[in-house]
């Protein structure tokens, strides 16, 4: 099904059962695909929808007037992009696919439906958006209290658990395809600085990189040198 890592997700957190499951199918209008570099979802503008990632990596962004951005959270296939905005009405930031991606939609008509009807699926979803508020908050931390070694390690370490709890391989080896650029919007730091991060990764025998795919040697070195703690992404199964 379309929805598989989103399911994948969910499981890890609580019981989803296959009638749930196709709720969730059914939300959903037909994939569409975009291109890198396409903006799926434009600051400012109010959608009548939230939309799935199905494949693909993509980003939340934030810009100002001469052009800079900082990316705010990186998102992985089963993520809503913008679950909120059922909620929020306008969005405050843009979402921008790193490479080519398929989406899917389901309208905030659906969404108001399902939480009349499935209000266990609604509070999973809920949790969903708590969790990118989570997410949130640890990156702000990262950028004012973490060196840049120490934000990179972060990143992978989040990167790599996220990619397994979503089905897309981890922790030992996962994908991140982000260019020099991305990465430094990433970490708030220039691109010379983000390549010179992954190469201290690299050279101090954490982490490898072959192409896009990136394999942890050491994660316990990983996880102390990012002080990465889990507990901010929930996966772990808890009655919701």
């Amino acid at each position: 099904m379309s929805v598989d890592h989103l399911i994948a997700k969910l499981k890890r957190r609580d019981e989803v059962s296959a009638a749930e499951a196709r709720y969730l199918e059914g939300l959903l209008e037909p994939p569409r695909r975009v291109p890198r570099g396409g903006e799926i979802v434009r600051a400012g503008e109010r959608p009548g929808q939230s939309t799935l990632l199905v494949e693909g990596f993509c980003s939340r962004f934030v810009g100002g007037p001469t052009g800079a951005r900082q990316i705010t959270q990186v998102n992985l296939a089963g993520d809503f992009l913008d679950l909120h905005s059922f909620l929020m009405k306008q969005m405050d930031h843009g979402v921008v696919a790193l490479t080519d991606c398929v989406v899917m939609s389901a309208s905030h008509a659906r969404l108001r439906r399902m939480t009349e009807e499935q209000p266990h699926l609604t509070r999973l979803l809920w949790l969903e958006t708590v969790i990118d508020a989570a997410i949130h908050r640890q990156w702000l931390y990262g950028l004012g209290r973490l060196e840049a070694q120490a934000r990179t390690a972060h990143l992978i370490c989040e990167l790599a658990l996220r990619s397994r709890a979503a089905g897309l391989g981890g922790p030992e080896a996962f994908i991140m395809p982000f260019t020099q650029p991305e990465l430094a919007d990433i970490l708030g730091i220039t691109a010379v600085h983000a390549n010179r991060s992954m190469m201290t990764l690299r050279r101090a025998g954490l982490i490898e990189r072959t192409g896009v795919q990136i394999t942890v040697l050491d994660w316990d070195g990983l996880v102390e040198l990012g002080e990465f703690d889990p507990a901010y992404l929930r996966l772990y199964e808890e009655t919701v």
